[in-house]
């Protein structure tokens, strides 16, 4: 038996044996809270539970870090290549099973096959592609495993591996585009930041040294940049250990419910970044909700099941408040306008969709509208960002102007 990477990380697993519809005797695991769940999971897949029992993996810490690694070395690009691979061999007509093991033997990343040998044993044992794919969330996402589900009940499988390699390529444009423009202003802040280091830990006290010998009367500027140097220098382990507890507990607090929802909305405000990221999110919930829509996914669901794909706590309790309102009967327009997340062409975009029953192509409509004010936003983002940073440097160039070369000033003019 095969047991998953995913699967080891959780510590227990179930393993049961049960027969199918047609009696066979199958046995295999899943995940589950208990082994209440396990038998009502295993009946609602016409299966006669037989016996389940808890299963412990013991896992050191060294197992432990590789199968992290693995998990996080999983990209978009093994996600994509997966998805073509699987929409090609699906419409030649290749059995899915045969399938799955092909992709075993050409796919890199550990953690992808790991999942898919489950997943091949999960379908041999008589589970859908779609039920077997679920027992790996952090390797297929909702919006992944709906698609699957809904193109295998409709007999169109390849199609749905077709719509979900096409979203993930746009999905890796669109994050490729945020992540070169933020290069330039990334690596300027980092260089400024390294300069400050050097200066207050070196060349302060260095120059400290020579107006000592001097004995000039120092003024406020210099004698402040010098009271800083000495206490850096002085305490340097203290602040690096300050810093690292600051840092250590702000991330658990982001990993909290209240803190992730605050993180997420201040991203949102960040100067010229923050509307782009807001532009992708949107631009992420239209195109993938128009896919769930099209493949045949019940509107009140689908919402859900994107709102969980977009990535940004913030924007995603905004779309469950959309899709409560939604339940109780207002308009989708209506809703979409309340929550205060789309721009007023795009509700117009939506409106126009629900008269005319084509919400999905107007939500299309809407994604490449959003799509090209990111690419917009994404050329300005340099000259918005420039000034900025000119004035930070311009900042500290004062300081040490002012601090250093005047006391300097002051000595020459002096001696004159």
């Amino acid at each position: 038996m095969k047991l998953s990477v995913l699967q080891g990380l959780k510590l227990t697993i179930y393993i049961y044996k049960a027969r199918n519809s047609i009696g066979n005797l199958t046995e295999s695991t899943i995940e589950a809270n208990s082994p209440k769940e396990v038998a009502k999971t295993l009946v609602s897949r016409d299966m006669t539970p037989i016996s389940i029992e808890e299963y412990r993996v013991k896992v050191d810490l060294i197992e432990q870090f590789n199968q992290w690694q693995d998990l996080n070395s999983l990209k978009l690009d093994d996600l994509i290549l997966f998805s073509r691979q699987m929409y090609s061999l699906t419409k030649a007509g290749v059995p899915i099973i045969r399938a799955i093991h092909s992709l075993i033997e050409s796919t890199r990343n550990k953690a992808l096959v790991s999942a898919l040998a489950d997943i091949a044993v999960s379908l041999e044992s008589g589970l859908s592609v779609g039920h077997a794919m679920e027992q790996h969330p952090k390797i297929f996402s909702s919006l992944f495993l709906s698609i699957v589900k809904v193109g295998e009940s409709t007999g169109a499988l390849d199609q749905g591996f077709l719509q979900i390699s096409q979203y993930l390529e746009r999905e890796k444009e669109t994050q490729s585009r945020i992540k070169l423009a933020l290069q330039y202003p990334s690596m300027v802040i980092f260089a400024i930041s390294i300069a400050m280091i050097i200066v207050n830990i070196y060349v302060i006290p260095a120059f400290k040294g020579a107006f000592d010998k001097v004995g000039a009367e120092l003024p406020w500027q210099t004698i402040l940049l010098i009271n800083v140097s000495d206490f850096t220098v002085e305490f340097w382990p203290y602040i690096a250990g300050a810093l690292v507890i600051f840092f250590y507990a702000l991330i658990k607090y982001f990993q909290t419910p209240e803190g992730h929802m605050i993180k997420d909305k201040l991203i949102l405000k960040i100067p010229a970044v923050g509307s782009i990221i807001h532009r992708a999110s949107m631009e992420r919930f239209s195109r993938s909700f128009a896919m769930i829509l099209s493949a045949g996914v019940p509107l009140i669901q689908g919402i859900s099941i994107v709102s969980d794909a977009i990535g940004n706590v913030y924007i995603s309790s905004k779309l469950e408040q959309m899709r409560i309102g939604i339940e109780k009967g207002d308009s989708i327009s209506r809703m979409a306008m309340s929550v205060g997340l789309f721009t007023p062409l795009v509700i117009q975009m939506i409106m126009v969709g629900e008269e005319t029953g084509n919400i999905s192509e107007m939500l299309l409509e809407a994604a490449d509208f959003y799509e090209t004010e990111i690419d917009a936003e994404l050329k300005n983002l340099a000259s918005v960002i420039e000034p900025f940073l000119l004035v930070v440097v311009g900042i500290m160039v004062l300081v040490l102007a002012l601090g250093i070369f005047l006391p300097m000033w002051n000595l020459s003019s002096a001696m004159h």
